[in-house]
This record gives structure tokens, sequence and C-alpha cells, in this order.
């Protein structure tokens, strides 16, 4: 019987450097396709273009608020409290062709020939702007806001309040006239930092089990 001049094991040796970077670059790919990173990747734009044109002594934005509800818990993307209301921001980063009405339960994207059917965003922001006035305890005027950003594209007619980038900005800034005080926005704001999470991956994690359980009743 013939003697292989290489073990299996001598192969793994001299090229382990190639077999680490072959999987880096295969984790790298299939994080950069994942629907996590494109939700990271849209919060964050959403959050620079806020964060620009949107000015701090007027609008106050918190970010990733993860408020316990009862059925469990529900995620905010981004809220903007101001004296011209409180702005509740749901971000979508999706590309393709997007139907869609205010009344619809589902909503459909379509890329090419393919169709994918998501949960209509103003009815899961919905979900949002009762989570805020239940942690506020009155009546609070919300605004709700829908933001798509990437390669999508409306094939339908949207309301004013499902935008496109910067789009959201303009609509946030189209309310001009104060209809909260000075006082009022900042127990909004107390209220928030005081009864949301702590941001963390073990909130997000159990975020994510609680949509699992909703998910299979």
């Amino acid at each position: 019987m013939s003697v292989l001049p290489f073990s299996f094991t001598d192969i793994l040796k001299q090229n382990y450097l190639y077999l680490i970077l072959l999987f880096f670059v295969l984790f790298v790919t299939a994080t950069l396709k994942s629907a996590w990173f494109k939700g990271v990747m849209g919060e964050l734009f959403v959050k620079f273009l806020g964060k620009v044109f949107l000015p701090k002594d007027k609008y106050h934005a918190v970010h990733n608020i993860t408020l316990p509800t009862r059925d469990g818990t529900t995620q905010i993307d981004h809220v903007y409290v101001s004296r011209y209301g409180v702005f509740v921001v749901e971000t979508k980063n999706m590309k393709g062709w997007i139907y869609g009405s205010e009344e619809q339960i589902f909503w459909t994207q379509k890329i090419f020939k393919k169709s994918f059917r998501f949960q209509n965003p103003i009815r899961q922001n919905y979900k949002h702007e009762r989570a805020l006035v239940m942690l506020v305890g009155e009546p609070i005027p919300i605004k709700s806001v829908i933001v798509f950003v990437g390669e999508a594209e409306f094939k339908t007619r949207m309301p004013a309040n499902v935008t496109k980038g910067y789009g959201f900005i303009r609509y946030i800034k189209s309310f001009e006239n104060p209809i909260l005080t000075d006082r009022q926005v900042d127990r909004i704001l107390r209220l928030i930092e005081e009864k949301r999470l702590p941001p963390s991956g073990k909130t997000d994690r159990l975020h994510v089990k609680n949509l699992k359980k909703r998910h299979r009743r």
C-alpha cells in the first residue's frame, strides 16, 4: 500500500491562515446580506440624518427603545420628543417595489419576479405609539413616521407619514405649531429613560424571544 507524502493534518497546517481568511470572508459576506445587518445600517442612517438636520435644542432624540408590554416587549427604532409633538420613527431598509395602503395588514415587496409580504409598518408603529402612551400614563400628541432607506420604490400612493430617506426630516419639520410645553417635553423624556429596558445585547435577545413567543401564538 502506498503512503501519501502529506497527511490531511499537514495540509491543514500549511493552509491554516488561508482557511481562517476564507471563513472570515464567508462570515462577513453572510453578515452583510443578513436582515439584521441591513436593519442596523438603516437605523444608523436615520440616526445620522436626524443628528445632522434636526436641531438638538428642539428635537430630543432617543434611539433603540425597548419597552415592556402586556405581551412581552416592543422595540422602537427612534423617538424625537419636541414641543411640536412626539415623533415615533420606524425604519425599513428594503429594496424593490413596495405596494401597500394604510388599511392593509400586509404590504408587498417585489424584486424582479419574486414577491414577499411584510407587516404594514403603519400598523406595526401603532403598537409603539400605544406603548408610549401607556408609559406616560396620559394621551400625548404622537406622530407616526415610517422611513424607507435603501433602494425601495413606492408603487402605490403612500400617506404623507410614509417617507423615503431625507423625506422623514421634511415631514417632522412640517409640524411648526408648539403643542407641548418644555416641562411636558422634559417629563416625557424622563419617563422614557426611567422605564425603558437597558440597551444591551441581553435586552435585544429578550425582545427576539418575546417576538418568537407571539408568533407561535
